[in-house]
């Protein structure tokens, strides 16, 4: 490592206008990273992680942000005071960003190959030829299953973990100096983790490149940081080495981050318990067209003939691989795409049922979307958001009355009712999906489809929503359809588990089933990959 830092912070505080007064995000942090190091910043939702990283190559949204103090010094540069011609050359090409939410990251009107191809071809001036062959190269690198058959697909047409390994590949392209990953891992499942842990690691030795590496999971942190910076409340309050962060923490609030974990042994199945949501030889197949008349020419099998049952007061969690299936399968259990097979939702079909007839159903199945800021509006507030449902389908209702259940939710998912009159943009990733949350659950449905509720979480949030979840339920008697990668949250909180892959079902039972006795090798490998701190070795584990 040199001795002189290649990026040095000094000294940075981040304040934002907020209704005329001025909100400090980010006080007097200071820290440095070496050429070819992995420096961690770690902390909870809304400690200042991001907004410090955003910093860095001013991407806040000025001038609603500033800085009252310090300097961010790349090559002897101070970036804060950098012009936008200087920055344009710095961004892109020198410092690169892979952002924690993918899908309003990428551009929804332009492939796959367009978007990574446009970032060859700007800084590196390759032609048509070059770019896709490159391209290539880059999907492969990063785990995307047949990388040709990608390159003309859009982002909605991928699931949440090829679209972050798509944001990687892009970030990646021109080789930078300094990698900024703001949550790279979170929508990826446990063994494709591992394997993009190791290849930046791999990329990093290769290029002497240093990563800025933002994250909430300090498992992540153990196996990629050579040094930890831990904040909360936008002040960093313990820095040193991993080693000596894990084994000796000063901090409270360091040994309170190590010790968050969703706790609980998979909650016992009730087969005996009604069933609200069932589904017998489910099939989404997508049409792979070609040629100048567009003929179907063979089909990407989402989901082929899988059956499943979601019992009153009972979690069914689906877990697998990115591209396995999952979402498919709860979005065609909603009635959100059209499937074949039989769909019973409280005993009655609605397979066949229109988008008219389904809405009286609505506020009885309600879903929790992976991604809160694509599936929150940024032109309501917060109130209105978790209001809308209600003015639908509670049209008689006040808006005293109204307004008295949204303060109701907000408190039950842990935010401050006074937080309504704000808007997303205003809030951190953990905080937006619990007002995702806050929306599916003022309507008091049956039946609950949760995809991904908790990978935008911080560890300790990750334990209260699972404690809110299971205390809902409880009071409600509801029923959910839990999608999820991460094998520790579905172990804390589902009675009963579907194993997906490739579109099919591998292997079903009841938690303890699964996770005490499983039988498939490609189980085994799931469990073995969350539970055990070790990378996955051998080459990219494509989906």
């Amino acid at each position: 490592m040199t001795a002189v830092p290649l990026l040095s912070i000094r000294d940075l505080s981040v304040a934002f206008q907020q209704g005329g007064e001025e909100m400090l995000a980010v006080d007097r942090v200071s820290f440095d990273i070496a050429r070819g190091e992995t420096v961690a910043l770690v902390g909870e939702s809304g400690s200042g992680k991001s907004v410090t990283a955003l910093s860095v190559l001013k991407l806040l949204p000025y001038p609603a942000a500033s800085h009252p103090s310090g300097e961010i010094l790349y090559g002897g540069r101070n970036l804060l005071s950098a012009d936008e011609t200087e920055l344009r050359r710095v961004r892109g090409n020198e410092i690169t960003m892979i952002f924690q939410e993918p899908m309003t990251s990428l551009n929804p009107l332009h492939t796959i190959e367009k978007q990574i191809g446009e970032v060859l071809k700007l800084h590196q001036g390759m032609g048509d030829k070059r770019a896709k062959a490159r391209t290539l190269e880059l999907l492969h690198q990063v785990g995307i299953r047949e990388p040709e058959k990608r390159l003309d697909a859009f982002p909605h047409q991928l699931s949440g973990g090829q679209r972050q390994r798509v944001m990687i590949a892009m970030a990646l392209a021109n080789e930078p100096d300094l990698l900024i990953a703001d949550e790279p891992t979170t929508a990826l499942d446990v063994t494709v983790q591992a394997q993009i842990l190791e290849l930046l690691a791999r990329l990093r030795r290769e290029n002497d490149m240093a990563v800025l590496f933002i994250t909430h999971d300090l498992g992540i942190v153990r196996k990629v940081a050579d040094r930890v910076c831990v904040m909360t409340g936008g002040k960093i309050v313990e820095s040193g080495p991993t080693a000596e962060i894990f084994d000796n923490p000063k901090h409270e609030y360091t040994r309170h981050l190590l010790a968050a974990e969703p706790k609980g042994e998979p909650p016992k199945a009730d087969l005996s318990a009604e069933k609200v949501m069932e589904g017998d030889g489910v099939k989404v197949w997508f049409p792979i067209k070609k040629g100048f008349l567009r003929r179907t020419v063979d089909h990407v099998k989402a989901v082929d003939g899988v059956d499943v049952t979601v019992r009153a007061g009972q979690t069914l969690g689906v877990v697998g691989e990115s591209g396995s299936g999952k979402t498919t399968l709860g979005l065609a259990l909603s009635r959100m795409i059209g499937s074949e097979g039989a769909i019973r939702f409280s005993g009655g079909r609605i397979d066949e049922k229109s988008f008219r007839q389904m809405r009286p159903l609505r506020r009885e199945m309600q879903i929790v979307f992976q991604d809160p800021f694509g599936s929150l509006s940024p032109r309501m507030s917060v109130a209105e958001i978790i209001q809308e449902g209600l003015r639908i389908h509670e049209p008689k209702m006040s808006d005293e009355e109204r307004d008295a259940e949204v303060v109701a939710v907000l408190k039950e998912v842990g935010l401050d009712p006074e937080a309504r009159f704000r808007y997303p943009h205003e809030f951190s990733g953990g905080q937006r999906q619990r007002i995702a949350i806050a929306r599916a659950m003022v309507l008091r449905p049956r039946f609950v489809m949760l995809d991904e509720p908790t990978s935008a979480l911080d560890m300790s949030v990750q334990a209260q929503v699972v404690d809110l979840l299971r205390d809902l339920q409880k009071r409600h008697d509801l029923a959910y359809l839990f999608i999820s990668h991460d094998l520790k949250v579905i172990r804390a909180l589902a009675n009963e588990v579907v194993v997906m892959r490739n579109g099919k079902v591998v292997e079903a039972g009841t938690a303890d089933q699964i996770f005490h006795t499983p039988k498939t090798d490609y189980t085994k490998a799931l469990i073995a990959a969350a539970f055990e701190i070790q990378a996955v070795p051998g080459g990219v584990v494509s989906e």
